[in-house]
């Protein structure tokens, strides 16, 4: 059930993206919470969520591409088949964060806080991950071709049949990580 401290702008943000950004753009949206919100499957694309707490909150399915999510709280959420496509997450914090088979393609996030985040199935090919913290994140058969990693913190991830292909991960912090028939950069295969 939606708390009624945040159900006017979650109610704008469902209904009109464009009347959303315009309120963000001119300040008057204050300290956005939407702890728990419900939006899964809701047209969100270009969205300006950017340190907006969505905590908890069931993004599943929904379609947040161009989104800016920069420093946005998604400890939590649920992103499960969610199409990220080119977002911006630079800076987001998704402790135990739900992206599931969701699409990331060129997303970016850079310094991205993902830890013990559950990416299964995801699909980041290009995307910006430098300085991204997925430490113990659960990554098993993700598809990363191309993915920036430097300086990335996998200790303990779980990598798992993961296709790292072409992806950067010369400066990358893998101690601890399991990279069991994973393919690295340079198309070779893990026993």
């Amino acid at each position: 059930m939606t708390s009624t401290a945040h159900a006017q702008p979650l109610d704008l943000l469902r209904s009109d993206v464009t009347a959303w950004n315009s309120l963000r753009s001119l300040g008057d949206s204050g300290n956005v919470s939407l702890v728990d919100a419900g939006l899964a499957g809701a047209n969100l694309a270009g969205a300006n969520l950017a340190g907006v707490d969505l905590t908890g909150a069931d993004l599943s399915g929904a379609d947040l591409t161009d989104a800016g999510l920069a420093g946005a709280n998604l400890t939590s959420a649920e992103l499960v088949g969610a199409d990220l496509a080119r977002a911006d997450l630079t800076g987001v914090i998704a402790h135990d964060a739900n992206f599931t088979g969701a699409y990331l393609t060129r997303a970016r996030l850079r310094d991205a806080d993902l830890t013990m985040a559950y990416l299964t199935s995801t699909f980041l090919g290009y995307a910006d991950l430098a300085g991204a913290d997925l430490t113990g994140a659960y990554m098993t058969g993700a598809y990363l071709g191309d993915a920036d990693l430097t300086g990335a913190i996998l200790i303990s991830a779980y990598l798992g049949k993961a296709n790292l292909t072409g992806a950067n991960i010369i400066t990358a912090v893998l101690d601890g990580a399991d990279i069991t028939e994973a393919t690295m950069p340079d198309g070779t295969s893990v026993d």
